[in-house]
């Protein structure tokens, strides 16, 4: 069970920096850069700020000037991505609290309950950052399949798919988290029985050392004097 709680917590702990990657990252959304072979550059926007680079490798980012200004889906996203981050420092610190390997958090049946509230809050954490790339995702493919819509289409950028990567592991690793509650409560029954089956053994051994003793007795050590032999 230990190693499966540490498992379990390094991929949340990749999951989390993936999420934390995917959100600072700027290639949400990116051109095609087969169709500016002409002109060498593309546009590649985020969360935070809108970029732009060519073939030689300049780069020039712009942040976004107003929160105020900014479409619907983009502040969606925002907060979707920063309550998942949240929600991964909050579960870390109580997996760290809830693992056996760790002296802190009472008994073990209060860091079974401890860790399962963890893998709780890395689902809850996965689940908010796959909504939100899926959400700008969403909005990416439906501009860019709609004939109608006559602006700058875009194409899914990588940090779309380190997002979903990140909100995957955080989703298993929480799971893990969950179903290890019912394993740690099965290992205080399991000690138990051990226990008395080894009291058992043991005074059995005992009453028939006991019985032994007493149907063969020691036979005491003869005592000689030495006058009989003058």
């Amino acid at each position: 069970m230990l190693g499966t709680q540490i498992i379990a917590f390094l991929f949340c702990f990749c999951g989390i920096a993936a999420i934390i990657a995917a959100t600072a990252s700027n290639e949400w959304k990116v051109t095609s850069r087969a169709s500016s072979v002409i002109t060498a550059t593309w546009v590649f926007q985020g969360l935070w700020m809108n970029c732009a680079g060519n073939a030689l490798g300049a780069f020039h980012c712009r942040p976004h000037l107003t929160i105020f200004n900014i479409e619907g889906y983009i502040q969606a996203c925002r907060g979707l991505m920063i309550a998942a981050v949240c929600l991964g420092f909050f579960g870390s610190i109580c997996a760290l609290v809830g693992m056996k390997c760790t002296k802190v958090g009472g008994s073990d049946q209060t860091k079974a309950k401890i860790a399962c509230l963890a893998g709780l809050i890395f689902i809850l954490c996965g689940l908010s950052a796959m909504t939100g790339c899926s959400l700008y995702a969403n909005r990416i493919t439906s501009e860019f399949f709609d004939p109608t819509f006559i602006a700058q289409k875009y194409e899914l950028g990588a940090a779309l798919f380190i997002g979903w990567a990140g909100s995957s592991l955080c989703i298993i690793g929480g799971s893990i988290f969950c179903f290890s509650m019912a394993e740690n409560n099965k290992t205080p029954r399991m000690g138990y029985v051990y226990n008395t089956a080894a009291s058992a053994v043991s005074t059995r051994t005992k009453a028939y050392k006991d019985s032994t003793d007493f149907i063969t007795p020691k036979a005491s050590p003869k005592h000689f004097d030495k006058n009989v032999y003058v």
